[in-house]
């Protein structure tokens, strides 16, 4: 993380981080490693944003993928600048327009999914 916000980051006044409910992700991680001093100058400059706990975030990566590869690289392409061009600009518009994942999958749908696979046993 240091070397992010010391190097490409650093001029950024707030940069936000996408990370799962893992028990190492929060900010006291920060402390232990860095010192409340350092953990605190870093810290005034992060804005943490956790995926829902039952959701992964792989999950909706791979979602993301699936929308760029059906918007923007559903066709030929002839050259890896050409397609960097076009994923950028695709990118571009889709920050613009505020695009989200409407994340509908819940725990009780989770509970439900296996049930089919399973008879009941009585």
């Amino acid at each position: 993380m240091r070397q992010l916000f010391q190097g490409h980051y650093q001029q950024a006044k707030k940069v936000h981080i996408v990370l799962d409910n893992l028990n190492t992700h929060f900010a006291q991680c920060f402390v232990d490693i860095l010192g409340e001093k350092r953990a605190a100058k870093l810290l005034k400059r992060i804005e943490f944003h956790y995926t829902p706990a039952h959701g992964s975030w792989l999950n909706m990566a791979e979602i993301e993928i699936g929308i760029l590869d059906k918007q923007c690289l559903n066709r030929r392409i002839p050259t890896a600048e050409k397609m960097i061009t076009e994923v950028k600009a695709w990118n571009a518009k889709r920050n613009r327009e505020h695009q989200t994942i409407d994340w509908t999958f819940t725990k009780e749908k989770a509970d439900q999914k296996p049930g089919k696979y399973y008879a009941d046993v009585a």
